[in-house]
Order: C-alpha cells, then structure tokens, then sequence
C-alpha cells in the first residue's frame, strides 16, 4: 500500500492497493461472478484531485483504465482481463446541496439508497432512479436511470444539470472539466452525452449535479421532484401449477396491453409502476410488485383496476397483498429477486413499444417450462415505464428510446460455474429465438426499440448471434450515436476509455 500526499496540484492518491495487500480480493470482486479483473493496482481516491491523479499517472504510463462505482456491471467492461489500474469510487459518495450551482451534488460512490435518504431527510427531494438500493449512482446515472417514480417525473437524466469529468486529451494531459445543460456551455454536448451514454465513454465522472429542467429560484425543497409521502405496495403472485399456456399467455397479453394504453404523459396512472418477474416454472410463481402513490385521488382503486385488466379471461387464482408505507421505507424494502450480486450471470435486454406478440409469447411459454433445461434463476422481468419519460424528445437527450412502455430484462443466474456454457446458451437461443423476425435481436421503432445500455450485452456485437441490419451502437442510442462519436473525438481522442461496447470516435 502506498499512501502518499503531495502539495497542491500534485496531490497523490490517498490510498492504493496492490496484489499483496489483504484488501485486493474484496476491491476486485464485482457483482458478476463471472468476471473477475486482476489489476496492478487499485485507486480508492476520495477527491476529484485523487482521481486527476490516479488518471494522470495511468495516462502517463500507458495503463489500460477501469472504473467502479457500485460494481454492478453485467459485462466484463471493469472486471477485464485487460483492466490494469482500477479506480474504485467508492468513498466518493457525499450527496449535498450546492447553493453555487442551485443543484445537488451526487458523488458517484454513493448508493441508490443512500441519495434516496440524504435528499428525502435533508430537503424533502428526490430522483427518479432504481429500485435497486445497492447499485452505485455513478454508472446508473450515466446509462439514463430510471425506476418507480420514472413515469411520473421522467428518467434521471431529464435532471441532470452538470457533470464533472475527468478527461484524458490528445497529449495524454488529464484535467477536470465541468459540463452543464446551459445552451451557452462550451461544454455543453459533455454534458448531453453523460445524459444516457453509459459508463467508461468520455472519462471519470466525479461529480453529479440534479436540478430539475423546470425549476425556478434558490429554494432546494423546489429544485427536485418530490416523493411521494407514503405509497401502496403491492405484491401479486399466480402458481405456474394454476396456469395453462393459454392463461400463461392471457396473463402476458393482458399486461401489455395495459401498458400500452396507458403510459402516455401527464395520465393519472403515471402514479402506478410495476415490475413483473416471470421466471422459470420451476420456481411455480410469478411475482408482480406493484407500487401505487398513495396520495393520488383513487389510488386504491387504480390498483384494483390495473389488477383487474391484467386478470381479464385469465381464469386463475392469484394471491395479493398490499401494504401501505412510507416512500423511502418502501425504496429501501428488500424485494427484488433480480439482483445478480454474488452469482454468475448473463443478461440481455430490449425497450418494448407494445406488448410481445403471440409468437413472441409462445417462444417465452416453451423456454419457460421445458423440462430439458432445469434452472429456475431463469426467465425474464419487465419493469414499467413510458409516462413522463416519453414527454422528451429523443434527441434531446442521449438516451433515444422514449417512446416505449416497458423495459424487459431477460437474466440467467447460476452458482457454479461447472455447467457455465450450457446456461449462456440458453439465454442466447432465448433471446434470439423472441426476437427471430429482427435477425435474433430486439427491432427498432417495431414492437421492440433496441436494447439498453446499463443492461448491456456484448453478444449485440457479435455477427454470430445479431444477425439483423443494425449494429449494436444503433440497437443502443439509434440516431444519437453519430453525435456521441462527435463528443468521443473532442473529449477523448486517443479512445483511453474504453471497453467492449465503447463509444469510438
């Protein structure tokens, strides 16, 4: 370990670990376990100025540079075998209001649950990100963030005022930049690019500033969206036992079409979000948590209707239980089941205009209950979304998908890694087997709209398995990328940052 200070601009950083030192094994392990990186060292800056440094001197030494904030990426963008010096953000995690700026600062380290506290506790605020508590904010933020209150105030990136950046220039000379949203900005398209780009593009991101677009005067309790102050949870299940493939696919249809009807912005049901898990009959349930502002005129009655419409014609017996709680104890309730952390995983991702199709559902239905595969970790969740998230053009931001209703997350997990192969496979012919009529992969501007990027999958980029006309970067920001590819060059020259899915110049 070396822990050296330095005076003035030539701070070093304040703590690095390397192989020998007993901490290696816990700042190299990620969320994935299928990855793991083996860098020869690790930075755990706890300034911009530490991270300026920890750059400097990878730049200067010609290092390949990864970087963690919550270490929940599903590829091996950090936890390459490629990753030489790793900058682990973890103690960059203040959540603060700063009065110069009129906005929040969101230091990248900080979890989801920990920004939803100190904003609520301090200002009565929040952002519409995950439900996720655990997930660092720095790469959630960057891929666009979205999450239960998404529908009703849009992603987090529609609040994104600033981003301070760490960029490396075409002379290897790293040096901070700050970017804001203001038209004037001569970094104003470093801004535009962190409002849905996904990590490790442009640079270290050390700083998030959140104020909302329409937000007036010096008053931090207006400069943010307000939570609500307590919300319906619900959780719905059926038994697979209970259901035939015609109710299977009844079920499915019927929450489609719902979200079809009704996600378009500034509609009272904005105040409803759901997430349906439908994994393997193995598991003999399907889960649907849903998740109701309680405050909202008819809400209780909005539930009812919205389980009723999913229910229609399907002639099975379902369990349901709701609770009314405050909105931050509901955040931070420990519900989800498609957390990877720890486990072996691969996941794959698509933006849905409508609901899937009858083929589309009899592929699901087969992959889902045949018996020649017998993992239960398996299936797909689809979370809702659309609402105030489709009242901003796809250009006005770098996340381009705005018009869909639903997020799909098809995920296999496991815990073994004998039997690896067998698991990715069935995932690949999955996925591709949905989405036969696109070349394997999701369409765009069809009954799918590509893939999202804080989900990301590097097989998009593999001929062997996207067999349609659209490259994956397409299938990711559609027509933003040419723009991104403008920002790469300006900011990022050399391509320092970079990784399987990588923006290029």
């Amino acid at each position: 370990m070396t822990a050296a200070r330095g005076d003035g601009a030539g701070v070093l950083d304040r703590t690095v670990i390397t192989p020998e030192d007993p901490r290696y094994a816990e700042v190299t392990t990620a969320a994935n376990g299928r990855f793991r990186c083996t860098p020869r060292a690790v930075h755990v800056p706890a300034s911009a100025a530490e991270v300026l440094a920890a750059v400097q001197g990878a730049a200067d030494a010609g290092a390949r540079v990864a970087v963690r904030s919550g270490g929940h990426c599903l590829e091996d963008f950090v936890d390459s075998a490629e990753t030489e010096v790793l900058l682990d953000l973890s103690l960059l995690n203040r959540v603060e209001y700063d009065a110069t700026m009129r906005a929040f600062a969101i230091e990248p380290g900080a979890l989801l649950g920990d920004v939803y506290r100190g904003l609520l506790k301090g200002w009565g605020v929040t952002i519409p990100a995950g439900l996720e508590y655990s997930v660092g904010a720095g790469g959630h933020i960057l891929g666009g963030g979205y999450g239960p209150l998404t529908r009703a105030h849009g992603c987090v990136v529609d609040h994104l005022y600033a981003v301070e950046v760490v960029t490396v220039d075409a002379a290897g000379t790293a040096r901070v930049v700050v970017a804001t949203r203001e038209s004037d900005d001569p970094h104003h398209d470093l801004w535009w690019a962190h409002t849905g780009c996904g990590g490790g593009n442009f640079g270290v991101v050390t700083k998030y500033w959140m104020r909302a677009p329409d937000a007036e005067g010096d008053d931090p309790a207006a400069l943010l969206p307000r939570p609500p102050a307590e919300v319906l949870d619900a959780l719905t299940s059926w038994s697979w036992s209970d259901l035939t493939p015609e109710s299977f696919r009844r079920l499915l249809a019927n929450h489609g079409r719902w979200h079809e009807t009704h996600s378009a912005p500034g509609i009272p049901e904005n105040a409803l979000f759901s997430i349906l898990t439908v994994l393997r009959a193995q598991t003999n349930t399907i889960a649907l948590i849903t998740q109701v502002d309680a405050a909202v005129d008819g809400a209780e009655r909005m539930l009812s209707d919205y389980l009723d419409a999913l229910n229609e014609g399907v002639g099975a017996p379902y369990h349901h239980d709701v609770q009314r709680r405050p909105w931050l104890r509901s955040m931070l309730w420990p519900r989800m089941r498609g957390d990877v952390y720890g486990q072996r995983a691969k996941c794959k991702a698509a933006y849905l205009r409508r609901r899937y199709t009858d083929d589309q559902l009899d592929v699901i239905h087969r992959y889902l209950t045949d018996d020649t595969y017998d993992n239960p970790t398996a299936g797909v969740i689809l979370a809702a979304y659309g609402g105030q998230a489709s009242a901003v053009a796809s250009d006005a931001t770098a996340t381009a998908q705005r018009d869909s209703v639903l997020k799909a997350f098809y995920l296999n997990n496991w815990t073994d890694p004998i039997g690896e192969e067998r698991h990715i496979a069935w995932i690949r012919s999955f996925y591709r087997d949905i989405y036969a009529g696109s070349g394997g992969v999701p369409d765009l501007n069809g009954q799918a709209d590509g893939s999202y990027i804080n989900y990301p999958d590097t097989d998009l980029a593999d001929p062997a398995w996207n067999r349609s006309e659209k490259p994956w970067h397409e299938l990711y920001y559609k027509d933003n990328y040419p723009r991104l590819q403008r920002v790469k060059a300006a900011y990022d020259p050399t391509g320092f940052f970079r990784h399987a899915l990588s923006i290029t110049a």
